[in-house]
């Protein structure tokens, strides 16, 4: 169940930002085989100058169409899951028209006590819902 922030420079359209968001949903699908329902993705626009995202020493240069995003989900997925994970998400997105320098991707574990989906209640604690297998 991982909860997804995009972050994008201004000037997509409504349906471009539907369509990096459901590629991104479909990566994680795909690698983790989470239910389709799990998509909760929060998709933020922001001016020019409210991004910055440069190259880390790593010898390229991102363009105004970077796509920041924030993957928050439970611990104890492999580093060659992650690693997958990224590839997929950078793939889909490539066929989304947004290069792979484009694409930054941090990721956050938590644990099912790091969860509440509604009315005050933790369902992974209280049983509500079942803790997702890995």
């Amino acid at each position: 169940m991982p909860l997804v922030r995009i972050d994008v420079n201004a000037g997509r359209s409504q349906e471009v930002l539907q369509s990096l968001s459901q590629g991104i949903h479909d990566a994680i699908v795909a690698e983790y085989g989470i239910p389709e329902r799990d998509y909760f993705h929060i998709v933020s626009e922001h001016p020019g100058g409210q991004i910055f995202a440069q190259d880390a020493g790593l010898g390229f240069e991102r363009t105004g169409d970077v796509v920041m995003i924030q993957i928050f989900t439970q611990g104890g997925r492999s580093l060659e899951a992650k690693q997958s994970l990224f590839a997929a998400i950078a793939a889909r997105l490539g066929e989304r028209g947004v290069g792979g320098e484009n694409v930054f991707i941090g990721y956050v574990e938590n644990t099912p006590g790091d969860w509440s989906f509604g009315f005050g209640r933790s369902q992974y604690v209280t049983g509500e819902l079942a803790i997702p297998t890995k």
